[in-house]
């Protein structure tokens, strides 16, 4: 199995709320879906069972939810958010010129992003990765999916308050 050792940079309000779902998750999360299940095994004849089927799709996504929080928090940083001083770093709110509109989003994990309505791009992605320690007024291009290159202008670059 491999093992992804990217540390994530978390405010400590964002990590008693994934803390907190993570346990939620894990106890009473568990227990509900098991009682689903059995209640639609009860119903008979699983093969044509859509009840039963559904609460196994739902038990899968529960899992794999458990596992990402579980990996998360176990590698999160966690702290103030850092200091921008101009340049652009995971945890700082960016606005910048891309393709020709100006954009500003949250540079890092959507899980810090909390009920904020910030849009939130990782630093792993390929527009985190172009602009990752540029300062303001810098200028970068990054390879989109689709192989086009866009070009970026930072043209502020803040502190994340959460």
């Amino acid at each position: 199995m491999a093992t992804d050792t990217t540390v994530t940079w978390l405010t400590q309000e964002a990590y008693d709320r994934l803390a907190a779902e993570l346990d939620t998750l894990s106890t009473t999360g568990r227990q509900e879906i098991a009682k689903k299940i059995e209640s639609a095994r009860e119903e008979g004849d699983l093969k044509e069972n859509g009840g039963y089927h559904a609460a196994k799709e739902e038990q899968g996504k529960r899992e794999a939810r458990i596992r990402t929080l579980t990996q998360l928090l176990r590698t999160a940083e966690v702290g103030h958010a850092p200091e921008s001083q101009g340049v652009v770093q995971p945890g700082t709110v960016i606005t910048a010129t891309i393709a020709g509109d100006e954009s500003r989003f949250l540079l890092g994990s959507r899980e810090i992003a909390g009920d904020s309505d910030l849009d939130v791009y990782s630093e792993q992605s390929p527009l985190g990765t172009a602009i990752i320690g540029l300062k303001v007024g810098d200028e970068t291009t990054y390879t989109a999916p689709n192989g086009r290159a866009i070009p970026v202008k930072v043209t502020s670059v803040e502190n994340f308050t959460g």
